[in-house]
């Protein structure tokens, strides 16, 4: 006997008129698919059925998945349904997951090399390894089900997600980001995106052996933030921008006060004296909302040596740039843009998203004034992401903002196996904020900048 016609036979026995799956389903999960799930349901119902929840909270995870897998076990033997051992063992381990965790998503936020998990509704699960992206065999068992997932996340961060609020950012314990789209937005069910961040956090070691940036750029950009330059980590989506943010923090010294300002909190600090701060959505009735703005001027209240903000896309631009240029240097965020002269080109227009009629002049003197080097990433066709672009920022000449290329990569093409083909070099050009990284008593010889036709 199959675990379908057992399934069958029980639903027939319990409900013999009852209605059959609707042929949307039916087109999407296979029968199989479809019994397993609705079996692993049904464990689960009489699972929390027989939970003393009055005392699970006071157990240890080891303690209570040994209970867990006793009582499905039990199921499992008084019930008769028909597993093999593999299955049985399978179908304990998911149900633990159920109850413990995330359900199906479990094995794939266990999978280190899994950088991006994508749900696209119910039925269709998407993981991304090494930068291309792949369908799984993931499934839930329906919308509902996926609805529970989202809202056993979401709750965990005082988020909540329904109708009336359908957009939601949140974040798992390790840091990683997610957000979520339900209908009426999602046309086709509940979306969900899960930017993973690793619980060992890369350090640039780890960026120079994937061959994202050179041993003279890392060099440098050390030298940059212990000699409190304001670095701004420009690139698109899934650039690395947080994570390459989280590796340059590592060079902040311990004994420094550091603020972080983020919507959803994903970075993670090693320095002890680090105060983090996030944002908050407004509640049911459209108040109480606490947006990045009002943290950062916050921010400048709590003594801080230096204000880290995740990413600007509003008016924080403003606070953000008033403080970089009011005693706060080494002050580091992230914006989404193409290039050095786009992120400049951004923040102008964040700037007047702040309420205030400034002209465009006085804007640009200010990011001219705040801004020391605009790092840009870049995700390559191959999956790779590098550093493609190091620009220092000079001044003002009339009204435009003058930037000078320091380190450049150059890309030549793709190889036979298709992997991008290029190479980092210096532009020759001697930084003015050498000067500064003198003066604070930090060596960095000028050689480093030297063009050096490779």
């Amino acid at each position: 006997m199959t675990i379908t016609s057992w399934l069958a036979r029980k639903n027939e026995q319990a409900a013999p008129h009852a209605l059959a799956d609707p042929p949307a389903r039916k087109g999407i999960h296979s029968a199989e698919n479809r019994a397993y799930q609705e079996l692993k349901s049904t464990i689960h119902r009489k699972l929390i059925d027989r939970l003393d929840l009055s005392t699970v909270a006071e157990l240890t995870a080891e303690q209570l998945s040994g209970i867990i897998k006793a009582v499905v076990e039990n199921m499992i033997a008084q019930e008769g349904i028909p597993l093999t051992r593999t299955e049985r063992e399978k179908l304990v381990v998911e149900i633990q997951h159920e109850t413990l965790g995330l359900g199906p998503l479990e094995p794939l936020l266990q999978d280190p090399e899994i950088s991006d998990i994508l749900v696209n509704g119910s039925a269709r699960v998407y993981v991304e390894r090494h930068g291309k992206i792949a369908k799984t065999d993931v499934t839930f068992k329906d919308n509902e089900h996926l609805m529970a997932v989202i809202e056993r996340i979401v709750s965990k961060v005082g988020r909540r997600v329904d109708e009336a609020s359908p957009l939601v950012d949140a974040r798992l314990a390790d840091g990683s980001r997610v957000n979520v789209i339900i209908p009426p937005l999602s046309i086709d069910g509940p979306a969900m995106s899960i930017r993973r961040f690793g619980v060992c956090p890369l350090k640039m070691e780890n960026l120079l052996a994937n061959g994202s940036l050179t041993e003279e750029m890392a060099a440098t950009f050390e030298a940059m933030v212990r000699a409190r330059m304001n670095i701004l980590v420009s690139g698109g989506t899934g650039a690395g921008k947080t994570t390459f943010l989280n590796i340059l923090s590592a060079s902040i010294p311990d004994d420094e006060r550091i603020i972080t300002v983020e919507d959803a909190a994903e970075l993670i600090l090693q320095q002890e004296h680090t105060v983090r701060l996030e944002t908050r959505p407004s509640n049911i009735e459209g108040k109480g909302a606490v947006t990045q703005r009002d943290l950062v001027r916050n921010a400048l209240r709590m003594r801080p040596d230096r204000i880290i903000v995740g990413e600007v896309r509003g008016g924080e631009a403003l606070d953000m740039l008033q403080a970089m240029n009011t005693g706060h240097d080494g002050s580091i965020s992230t914006v989404h843009a193409n290039s050095p002269r786009d992120a400049l080109s951004r923040i102008e227009t964040m700037v007047l998203m702040a309420g205030f009629e400034l002209p465009s002049k006085a804007i640009r003197e200010q990011i001219a004034s705040a801004l020391n080097v605009i790092i840009q990433l870049s995700r390559m066709s191959d999956g790779t992401r590098k550093i493609v672009n190091v620009s220092e920022v000079t001044g003002m000449e009339g009204e435009v903002v003058v930037m000078q290329d320091i380190f450049v990569y150059e890309k030549r093409g793709l190889d036979r196996e298709g992997k991008v083909a290029g190479e980092f070099r210096a532009t020759g050009v001697r930084p003015k904020f050498l000067d500064a990284v003198h003066a604070a008593g930090i060596h960095l010889p000028a050689s480093l900048f030297a063009y050096r036709k490779r």
